[in-house]
C-alpha cells in the first residue's frame, strides 16, 4: 500500500491550485487524484476564463484581490503560462436600482483597497462602445485589471509546477471509498489501490457531494449547466473590448479568438448533471446578443462549437472551503458557484494555510465553513454570472 502525506481527490484547477501551494509551502508527499485520462475534462476545461474583482461581498473581493494579481504575475513566477488579459469587466446598469446595487459595491470594493473600479455615467459608456445600445443604459462600472485567463493553461501550470516539487498526479484514479478509524480519515480507495493517508483534500469541482458522502457529510453542492456559445470570427465590434455584462437579462460576452464567446445564464435551467448543449440556446442567446449590440445581428454561429460545463452552486453563492470537525482530517475546497477559476489561487493558499498552520491570514475562514448553512450564517453574493 503506498502512503501519502496529503491526498487531493480531483486534478482540475482548484486541485492543481492546491497542490501548488502546499508544495510551494514545503509539503511534498502530495497525491492529486483525478478520475479521468486527464485533468480539466469536468469543469475546468469548459469555463469562460473571466476573471473579476467586481463581487458584492467582502470576501469575494478579498479572493479576487490575491488571485487577480497572482494571475498576472503567473507566467513570471510560475514559468508556465495563464494568458491573463486585463481587459476588464463592463457592468451595464439600466434601471435606478442597478446603478445603486453598483454603487453600493463600488463603495465596498474601494474600501477594500481596490484601486482600478470606477463609475462611469451613460454618455461615458456610449463614447467607449457606440456599438452598443445605450438608450435605456443608465451607467455602469468598469474594472481594468478584471478580465480573462486560459482556464487549462492556468491548471496545467499550477499542477507540472506542484509536480516539479514533488506533488504526483495519479490519472484515472476515481475514488471508490475513503477510509475512517478512531482518528480520522485513514485511506483513500480507487479502483486499483488504497492510498494510506491522514488528510484528504475534497477538490472534486460538481461531484463534490458524492465524495463527502462517503465520510458521511451532507454537501449542499448541486451541479447546475451552463452553455457557451463562440461565434464565428467577426470584425465590427473591437476585440480590445472588456467583459460586458447586460443588468436587463445577464447576457454577457467577451471577445474570444477572431469572434465572440456568448453566455447567458438560463433561468429556467434547473440542476442536474447535464453536459449535453441544447441548440434551442442558441437562438436564445442570438436575440439578447442583438438587443444590446444591434450589429451582432450579423453574427455567425456554428452550433458544433458551442458546449455546456457545470457550475457547483451552493445555497449562497460562495464556496465551502476547510475542515470538516466532524471527520478529523476531511477538507472542503468545493462549490464556487461559477467562480473556481478566477478564485483558484486564492483557494489554493487558504486550503494550504489551513491544511499545513490551522489558520489563514488571507480571509476569516470560519465564514466560508460547512456548518454556516446549519447555523444560518450564510453569506449571499449577488453578482453571480
Amino acid at each position: 500500500m503506498r502512503s501519502a502525506d496529503i491526498v487531493i481527490i480531483g486534478g482540475g484547477i482548484v486541485g492543481s491550485s492546491i497542490a501548488y501551494h502546499l508544495t510551494a509551502a514545503g509539503c511534498r508527499d502530495v497525491f492529486v487524484l483525478e478520475r479521468e485520462s486527464h485533468p480539466g475534462k469536468g469543469s475546468t476545461g469548459k469555463s469562460m476564463g473571466g476573471v473579476r474583482a467586481q463581487f458584492s461581498t467582502d470576501i469575494n473581493i478579498r479572493m479576487s484581490m490575491y488571485s487577480i494579481p497572482f494571475y498576472a504575475a503567473f507566467d513570471e513566477v510560475l514559468g508556465y503560462p495563464a494568458g491573463y488579459r486585463p481587459q476588464g469587466y463592463l457592468f451595464l446598469a439600466t434601471s435606478a436600482a442597478h446603478m445603486q446595487y453598483l454603487r453600493t459595491n463600488y463603495a465596498r470594493q474601494v474600501a477594500l483597497g481596490l484601486k482600478t473600479v470606477r463609475l462611469l455615467d451613460a454618455t461615458k459608456i456610449a463614447f467607449l462602445y457606440p456599438e452598443l445600445d445605450t438608450d435605456d443604459i443608465v451607467g455602469g462600472t468598469l474594472c481594468t485589471t478584471d478580465g480573462f485567463v486560459d482556464p487549462y493553461s492556468a491548471m496545467t501550470g499550477f499542477m507540472q509546477k506542484g509536480v516539479e516539487h514533488g506533488a504526483q498526479l495519479v490519472r484515472d484514479a476515481e475514488v471508490a471509498a475513503i477510509g475512517q478509524d478512531a482518528q480520522g480519515v485513514c485511506s483513500v480507495t480507487t479502483a486499483t489501490e488504497t492510498i494510506s493517508t491522514r488528510i484528504v483534500i475534497n477538490a472534486a469541482g460538481a461531484w463534490s457531494s458524492a465524495i463527502a458522502k462517503m465520510v458521511g457529510i451532507d454537501l449542499p453542492v448541486e451541479p447546475l449547466r451552463r452553455m457557451l456559445v463562440p461565434t464565428e470570427p467577426f470584425a465590427e465590434f473591437p476585440h480590445t473590448a472588456p467583459m460586458i455584462i447586460d443588468m436587463s437579462n445577464g447576457f454577457h460576452f467577451r471577445p474570444e479568438g477572431l469572434g465572440f464567446l456568448l453566455a447567458w445564464n438560463d433561468p429556467e435551467e434547473t440542476p442536474g448533471y447535464k453536459m449535453n448543449f441544447e441548440t434551442s440556446f442558441i437562438e436564445k442567446i442570438l436575440e439578447r446578443a442583438a438587443r444590446r449590440v444591434p450589429i451582432f445581428e450579423q453574427l455567425a454561429v456554428n452550433p458544433k462549437r458551442a458546449w455546456a460545463g457545470l457550475y457547483e452552486m451552493t445555497p449562497d453563492h460562495h464556496p465551502v472551503l476547510g475542515a470538516v470537525p466532524q471527520v478529523p482530517g476531511f477538507f472542503l475546497a468545493n462549490g464556487f458557484s461559477g467562480h473556481g477559476v478566477m478564485h483558484a489561487p486564492a483557494t489554493g493558499k487558504i486550503l494550504a494555510d489551513l491544511v499545513l498552520k490551522g489558520t489563514t491570514d488571507l480571509i476569516d475562514a470560519r465564514i466560508l465553513s460547512l456548518d454556516r448553512f446549519a447555523e444560518g450564517r450564510m453569506i449571499h453574493e449577488t453578482a453571480v454570472l
